[in-house]
């Protein structure tokens, strides 16, 4: 059986049964078509409006295997596509026509305690790496949806619940190993191939297919204290300026965030608040809990909540709290970000008007806090450069038929052009998507002045821009 395989030309590369077998033969892992029995189970993408039906799938076990399939998609002129949890908003994990790489089944976590670090496979969750390092009440800084792949959102950031203590994951990254477009195997450090390991820590994937991160660990948990009050939308007014009050003092072990969505009734959120708007807030203090609850009091005190599901909790219990929000597979995403130094009364006029005057019960539009520990690192010490905004502000557009989709792109795409223009200028890429716009969208706000050098080593290790499916930074000339 010969497979059509898209190109990076714009043609179709016929792949024989000959070739198929050679590639079986050299890869541990699955080498799936679309015949195949495996071919349905291969993990899905969290946009549903970005399923992607490739021709080929390659799903590796080790990085052994992640060299043939690169070396294979180069030699071929390919279009492929690199997966590691899938939870692209801008649906570039997905593919259609081309080849996936799917690191679905490395998805390997090892703590050492002693030290203080965690390494983690390409294709591993952050759930995954939640559950090894707690076991030893240690946290690699990561993000708030334990469904989101280690990868991705390093690779572009990483803004978590201990950000504002111990910075992103970028700033946690102490090591990656790397497979070029070359077919070679880097190891990214600070004392090894230094110019990748810069271009790493927010680059995106334009630079090769990490196979595995080694962070720097840091003691929470694994009992935290945790706000999570859900308050009726009516009461944005009220609930808005005061949470920005409170969160004005907050010390650098909390991360907080304020956010209006509508969630349909479920087994795993208060049925106070099934089907019905609301206002959530949420904060995390990394240190003592019980000191913790006292300083988040403030927030329970704020109006009459709906629900209220504060208090000590298991760290990997907050961190898969807002997995309700974003399940996989289930909703159509469009999203936008942006940051404002402060949530000024402009600023929470609009978020308040856009909140109340959502297109789709399932958009949210969500402030985090940011600052502390952000902003004590250089706008070029990482591509990661807003290093100045104490607020990022998403517009999540959620929904779920496909007709409705221009309704709620557009307005998404009017809400934050609104914020924005009251902002630092920048763009957080994790948290952009892409629909009928080219795939350098964001890119320049994003990294401003570190494009120019970014460039330069995508030219370095990606000439050919093999890896373009991605937030593309294009290879200088």
């Amino acid at each position: 059986m010969t497979v059509s395989v898209a190109t990076l030309t714009g043609t179709e590369a016929q792949i024989d049964e000959e070739s198929l077998e050679e590639l079986r033969m050299m890869v541990r892992g699955d080498v799936l078509t679309r015949n195949d029995p495996g071919y349905a189970a291969v993990r899905r993408p969290y946009n549903a409006m970005h399923p992607g039906t490739p021709s080929l799938v390659v799903r590796p076990t080790g990085t052994a295997d992640v060299v043939v399939a690169v070396n294979f998609a180069r030699s071929r002129g390919l279009v492929v596509a690199v997966r590691g949890g899938g939870h692209s908003i801008a649906g570039l994990s997905s593919v259609d026509g081309g080849m996936l790489l799917d690191l679905g089944r490395m998805d390997g976590v090892d703590v050492d305690p002693d030290a203080r670090t965690v390494r983690a496979q390409g294709g591993a969750l952050i759930g995954d790496m939640d559950h090894e390092t707690q076991a030893f009440g240690l946290v690699a800084p990561s993000g708030i949806v334990s469904d989101t792949g280690v990868a991705g959102l390093t690779l572009g950031g990483g803004e978590g619940w201990v950000r504002r203590k111990y910075g992103l994951s970028v700033d946690n990254l102490l090591s990656a190993q790397v497979v070029g477009a070359d077919g070679q195997v880097r190891t990214a450090s600070a004392d090894s191939n230094p110019d990748l390991f810069w271009a790493l820590r927010g680059g995106g994937g334009n630079f090769g297919v990490v196979t595995s991160f080694t962070f720097r660990c840091h003691p929470v948990g694994p009992i935290v204290a945790f706000a999570g009050v859900f308050h009726p939308a009516e009461d944005a007014e009220n609930v808005y300026p005061r949470f920005r009050d409170w969160a004005q003092s907050a010390p650098d072990e909390i991360s907080a965030l304020i956010g209006c969505t509508t969630l349909p009734a479920s087994e795993n959120t208060p049925p106070e608040i099934h089907n019905r708007p609301f206002i959530v807030t949420g904060a995390l203090y990394t240190g003592d809990p019980l000191e913790g609850m006292k300083i988040i009091q403030p927030l329970r005190e704020i109006g009459t909540p709906l629900a209220d599901i504060s208090g000590p909790l298991p760290f990997v219990a907050v961190q898969a709290a807002f997995d309700e929000f974003y399940q996989r597979g289930t909703l159509r995403s469009y999203w936008k970000s942006t940051y404002v130094e402060e949530l000024t009364d402009p600023v929470l006029d609009l978020l308040v008007d856009r909140a109340l005057n959502r297109p789709h019960d399932r958009v949210f539009v969500v402030a985090f806090q940011m600052g502390g520990a952000i902003n004590r690192v250089g706008a070029q010490a990482t591509p990661y450069s807003e290093r100045s905004a104490n607020w990022m502000v998403s517009i999540d557009g959620n929904w779920l038929d496909a007709s409705d989709d221009d309704r709620v792109i557009s307005w998404v795409r009017d809400a934050w052009a609104g914020v924005h223009a009251l902002g630092t200028g920048t763009t957080y890429l994790n948290f952009t998507g892409v629909e009928d716009e080219a795939v350098t969208t964001g890119v320049e706000s994003a990294f401003g002045q570190n494009l120019a050098r970014l460039a330069e080593i995508k030219a370095k290790y990606d000439p050919e821009n093999l890896f373009r499916l991605n937030n593309n930074i294009l290879p200088s000339s």
